[in-house]
């Protein structure tokens, strides 16, 4: 086995809201890097932790961890439709694997993705199916979400299993790092949108096509004092990068769902996929990493960071 890991963030309104020329270079330049990277590595196998964003998952049953056999994209923003190259055998495998870790975790036959997974891979393949991949969705937008030692947890868990592979595995968290697009919360929420929170699959064109719209424009007053969302936070951005490439992964157990929320935006809690990449890693010994990226962007509604990671 052979392992390597890349965590980033991601947004919808790349390609949407311009942020500048000179930034959107940078990012160009950054996941051109990476994606030769990755195609240097040539992985026979890509494990990717990503959220979902009320597009596969609703509260008529929302888990915390859904693993799937078979995906996929739902084509949200300019995300790709179709397929994505799910080894449906080897995901039950890992999903037999994490329960006999005393991990409880959900299976779906037919799990719809958004861009919370698609986007990356796109991004640093080119396509949905160019390698085997297995996506494990991390509830990371609808609370009440579970203590972060759980997302830890579960990385290890993943991790132990990819040691018993002979294979080349791509790690990928994506998500985070602080930002608060306008995602709605079921409590207190009016009868339409509870119904959407609830039961919203499969929308009509138009009722996609608006809600992205209401994202786009927030985007376009994010960070101003017209915008009565939580600011993008870098000092906490980058505290929080330190500590996953310093292999600090315990003291996430101590993280505070509401003081992150508070500091960083409810958004944030996306990071649980970096802690489940980075555990996954770290269960197969010590590792070195760099900080490859980051740069608050307020159009693009994100902390926009990248980190990369191999074993020792």
């Amino acid at each position: 086995m052979k392992l390597a890991l890349k965590c980033l963030s991601h947004t919808p309104l790349r390609g949407l809201n311009d942020p500048g020329a000179e930034v959107s270079a940078e990012v160009d330049a950054a996941l051109a890097q990476a994606r030769a990277e990755v195609e240097a590595f040539d992985p026979e196998l890509i494990v990717i932790f990503a959220p979902d964003h009320y597009n596969g998952l609703f509260y008529d049953l929302m888990p915390p961890f859904v693993i799937a056999t078979a995906a996929e994209s739902v084509g949200d923003y300019q995300t790709m439709l179709g397929s994505l190259s799910v080894p449906g055998e080897l995901a039950l495998q890992l999903a037999r694997h994490i329960l006999n870790s005393d991990i409880d975790i959900a299976l779906s036959h037919r799990l719809q993705v958004d861009h919370g997974c698609t986007q990356t891979l796109e991004e640093l393949t080119g396509a949905l199916d160019r390698y085997p991949v297995i996506p494990i969705i991390i509830n990371s937008v609808a609370p009440p979400f579970g203590p972060y030692r759980r997302i830890r947890q579960l990385g290890e868990a993943v991790g132990r299993f990819l040691a018993t592979l002979d294979k080349r595995v791509l790690v990928l968290g994506t998500g985070g790092l602080s930002h608060e697009p306008p995602v709605p919360l079921l409590a207190g929420a009016g009868a339409d949108i509870a119904e959407f929170l609830i039961a919203g699959r499969n929308p009509t064109p138009e009722f996609r096509a608006a809600r992205q719209a209401r994202t786009l424009a927030t985007g376009q007053i994010f960070g101003t004092p017209e915008c009565p969302l939580t600011p993008l936070n870098p000092e906490w951005d980058q505290n929080f990068m330190r500590q996953m490439l310093e292999g600090r992964l315990s003291e996430v157990d101590d993280f505070d769902i509401e003081d992150i929320s508070r500091q960083a935006g409810r958004s944030t809690h996306e990071i649980r996929t970096w802690i489940a990449a980075f555990a996954a890693l770290a269960a197969n010994g010590p590792y070195r990493g760099r900080q490859d990226y980051y740069r608050p962007i307020n159009e693009w509604i994100a902390g926009y960071g990248m980190l990369s990671a191999e074993p020792v």
